[in-house]
């Protein structure tokens, strides 16, 4: 969750995790009750990566990027679609039928907007965003994944300054209900 560097070096190692989490999903076979639990991993990893970029590297695209207002509104959609994904796959378990096709559609979509980011924005932001700066948001993401929620929450802010309000009190209650249910705790 935490893994020091800048803030590229940072998201890009989560988007590594998460993949990680998607083969060991994929190599299981269908209705697993193992896929359920690293659905959930999964989750709690994109979860606490969104939150920690929709407070702060889509506010850094605004200022540094040009268009950067049009690029970060495309990204918070498409954590706004991800969310929901996640949201509708939490009440279902991994032998109901509607599992295997929205994980797979989360699992599309998830790596349709890494490879976006990789390719197109985080080059973009490197060029353009003094290095020290780029430390700076590295060092405030890991901050605020470690208060960030845990669970989608569809209807919460997604944009500063709301978001970063909100989102610690709904992590600690996530962290709380994760902790008394087990989830998240490994396959």
């Amino acid at each position: 969750m935490g893994h020091g560097g800048n803030v590229i070096q940072e998201l890009t190692t989560d988007h590594r995790e998460v993949e990680e989490l998607f083969g060991r999903i994929e190599a299981l076979p269908p209705g697993a009750k193992e896929r359920k639990i690293l659905a959930d991993q999964a989750t709690m990893e994109l979860i606490r990566h969104s939150v920690a970029e929709e407070s702060y590297l889509y506010p850094a695209v605004r200022e540094h990027l040009t268009g950067g207002d049009a690029l970060a509104d495309k990204e918070i959609e498409d954590h706004a679609k991800a969310e929901q994904m996640m949201k509708d796959l939490e009440s279902l378990e991994a032998d109901d039928p509607q599992f295997d096709t929205l994980m797979g559609q989360l699992m599309r979509e998830i790596r349709m907007h890494v490879d976006d980011e990789e390719q197109n924005l985080f080059p973009k932001l490197a060029a353009t965003c003094p290095p020290d700066a780029l430390m700076d948001l590295g060092d405030k993401v890991r901050r605020a994944k470690k208060t960030a929620p845990t669970r989608p929450h569809p209807s919460a802010p997604d944009e500063p300054p709301a978001n970063k309000l909100l989102a610690p009190g709904a992590g600690l209650v996530d962290r709380m209900r994760d902790m008394f249910s087990g989830r998240g705790k490994g396959a």
